[in-house]
């Protein structure tokens, strides 16, 4: 009797402590909910979902720390939204570049979708204020991490996925990622010179040459202005901190104006 005493105690003891280890829903202070709908407010969204938009910032250290259930992390739609993002990528970079080679696209969307570029975006959109951290990676300096933040980005794209489909991710990237594309933010990856030359010669359009036509700006900090000319005609303007990056960034202007005469 005794025995069976312990064994029945021993049961609830159990059965007790599962149900206080039972997962907790995730819940946001109201300061957390203004944060929210602040970054909402910025980027000109609005969500049908709430709960996809929190996620998308949820990290697996404040799932963890807070003994919410693990699927309310962002790693799921951060493994959507790395897909989506490249194929919305992807699709603008065919489209605006058609004279650009498989392997150039390649390498450009590389470019655009790595690590420290989507780090970048995350940072001018103020997402590293928003994630939900636990206190282990706070401490550890995580909400500015550049690989955490380019997570937080490909989950947010995933949410805005999910919640609205594919035609808001490409106004979402249209605030963001395209203009910088067509501006030249990663053309330092990139020889557009060698493209545009490669082009010309093909097509036997003509001859092309560089003209540097303003330097400005103090000492430390200068701008130089590039243009390039075919057959004497202004083709593309670049701007650049230096005279090779100018002639880049021109090559890439006159690439884009080359594609839509097509």
């Amino acid at each position: 009797m005794p025995n069976s005493s312990r064994h029945y105690r021993k049961r609830y003891s159990n059965h007790h402590s599962d149900r206080k280890r039972a997962p907790r829903r995730l819940t946001l202070s109201l300061k957390q909910k203004e944060k929210f709908d602040a970054l909402l407010q910025k980027i000109g969204l609005e969500f049908q979902n709430n709960k996809l938009l929190i996620q998308a910032f949820t990290h697996s250290s404040y799932v963890n720390e807070h003994r919410i259930n693990s699927s309310q992390d962002n790693e799921r739609l951060e493994f959507l939204g790395d897909a989506v993002l490249e194929l919305a990528v992807s699709q603008y970079l065919y489209k605006k570049f058609e004279t650009m080679s498989e392997g150039d696209m390649t390498k450009l969307r590389a470019a655009i979708v790595c690590e420290a570029s989507l780090a970048n975006l995350a940072n001018e959109l103020s997402f590293g204020e928003l994630v939900l951290l636990g206190k282990g990676e706070e401490m550890t300096g995580g909400r500015q991490r550049p690989a955490l933040l380019a997570d937080v980005f490909e989950s947010f794209i995933g949410s805005l996925y999910l919640d609205q489909g594919l035609d808001a991710v490409y106004c979402f990237l249209d605030k963001t990622i395209y203009p910088k594309i067509n501006d030249g933010a990663f053309s330092h990856m990139m020889d557009f010179k060698s493209q545009l030359q490669e082009f010309v010669q093909r097509d036997n359009i003509g001859q092309i040459h560089y003209e540097i036509v303003q330097e400005r700006g103090p000492a430390h900090s200068r701008e130089f202005v590039s243009e390039v000319l075919l057959n004497e005609q202004i083709l593309g303007v670049g701007v650049g901190r230096s005279k090779k990056e100018a002639e880049q960034h021109a090559a890439q202007q006159a690439l884009l104006k080359l594609s839509e005469q097509l």
